[in-house]
């Protein structure tokens, strides 16, 4: 996969992506998924199909990407683009995957440029989907994606909400940022297998929040965005993802089903309800330890003298009762991660912290990282070391949170119990 650097106005080599267009309303969505990826330092080559053409033009695809956009195989027919394209891309987006371009790929079909492309690739290819819910969940287009995602595609799930017209369900294409987030994370990892293809994994995230009264809560700061990267990580490598959020204000994660909880009671029942079958539960979250003893229920008012002192009792410790040894004996196999954010105290460090809790709780991996101001909470990046059960320690240098989800699934995967 070389192409000449020069003959795109740069110096270094950019990853090369082919964005597929197919025929759906969603198509115009498309045109935010590629600037994304453009504005992000990625060249793009969009090949759209002929029906996607009825949405947006092809002139459109061609200023927006710098790239010329053919349907066809004949259209520079002296490069062998339907060769040539599979071979030097890093990766084939699909935006959005109609039920007729997947079945078209799933049975090898080469008759436009798109399938000719998909049957040539050798990097990884992912289908974002969007159509009408009863295609969706047609035994035909079941079929398809059951078939592509067994080759090893990425096939992330639609997200519910409004279709066309008066509609709504499961079907939606998820948000355009998104779906480049998970191209990017694709990329960033480097490798081409989706490792977690039939896994049913389950992320918490955010901060849980416990309230005092109606106004005032005991939280964190926890922003959520590792709980979500390892969430999108997850989708990236093929996964069925539950990610159970607490209080976060970012996007919902394309591919996932997303759970909003509050409390850590209510975070406590969402993860035990979704990990009964689950192969990996990740708990990312900040899970408040204590919660008030009793909630007011009016705005506790200001007074003259000091304030009355606030009972506190212990909210249920989530990754030690899923760690405990009879209740993970009644649910499937498990690999059971956890995170413990540190400041470290007098005589002991982090990662001292980090052993006493990984051998308190009983999890397979715990990922240790310090906090404080400007680190790990509410930034965009991190670092960690992985303590494994059996004493072993990765560490992690600064990087995205995106990069760290993928070192913590590269250490996960492996512990899955074998199919």
């Amino acid at each position: 996969m070389t192409t000449d650097p020069a003959e795109h106005g740069g110096t270094e080599r950019k990853p090369f992506v082919v964005l597929g267009v197919a025929g759906g309303i969603a198509a115009y969505k498309a045109a935010e998924v590629l600037r994304n990826l453009t504005e992000s330092g990625h060249r793009v080559r969009v090949v759209p199909t002929e029906a996607a053409l009825h949405f947006v033009g092809q002139a459109t695809w061609s200023a927006l990407s710098g790239e010329p956009a053919a349907t066809d195989v004949w259209t520079g027919v002296q490069d062998v683009p339907h060769v040539r394209l599979g071979r030097e891309a890093d990766l084939v987006l699909v935006v959005p995957a109609t039920a007729d371009v997947l079945a078209r790929a799933a049975v090898g079909r080469a008759d436009d440029l798109l399938t000719s492309t998909l049957l040539t690739a050798r990097c990884p290819v992912v289908f974002a989907p969007a159509m009408h819910t009863e295609m969706w969940e047609h035994p035909a287009t079941v079929a398809n994606v059951a078939t592509l995602r067994g080759r090893g595609n990425v096939v992330i799930e639609p997200a519910i909400g409004r279709l066309t017209g008066v509609d709504t369900g499961k079907g939606r294409l998820p948000d355009p940022d998104e779906i480049a987030l998970v191209a990017r994370s694709i990329l960033g990892r480097g490798r081409t297998d989706a490792d977690l293809t039939g896994r049913r994994v389950v992320v918490s995230a955010g901060g849980t929040r416990e309230p005092l009264d109606p106004v005032r809560f005991l939280g964190n700061r926890s922003s959520g965005r590792q709980g979500y990267a390892v969430a999108r990580a997850a989708v990236a490598r093929g996964a069925e993802v539950v990610l159970v959020s607490a209080n976060v204000a970012l996007p919902d994660p394309a591919g996932v089903e997303l759970v909003r909880v509050g409390t850590a009671a209510e975070m406590h029942r969402a993860v035990f309800e979704a990990a009964e079958t689950a192969d990996a539960v990740v708990m990312a979250a900040a899970v408040a330890d204590f919660r008030p003893a009793a909630q007011q229920q009016y705005k506790i008012k200001k007074r003259d003298g000091e304030p009355e002192p606030i009972a506190l009792e212990r909210n249920p410790d989530i990754l030690a009762e899923l760690c405990d040894p009879d209740r993970r004996a009644g649910r499937s196999p498990q690999v059971l991660v956890g995170f413990a954010a540190e400041t470290g105290s007098p005589g002991r460090s982090v990662l001292d912290l980090g052993r006493e809790k990984l051998s308190a709780k009983g999890a397979d991996l715990l990922v240790v990282n310090e906090v404080g101001e400007s680190a790990g909470f509410e930034v965009t990046h991190n670092a960690a070391v992985v303590l494994a059960a059996d004493g072993s320690a990765t560490e992690v240098p600064a990087t995205t949170k995106d990069l760290l989800a993928h070192r913590i699934w590269d250490l996960a995967v492996p512990m899955l119990d074998p199919r």
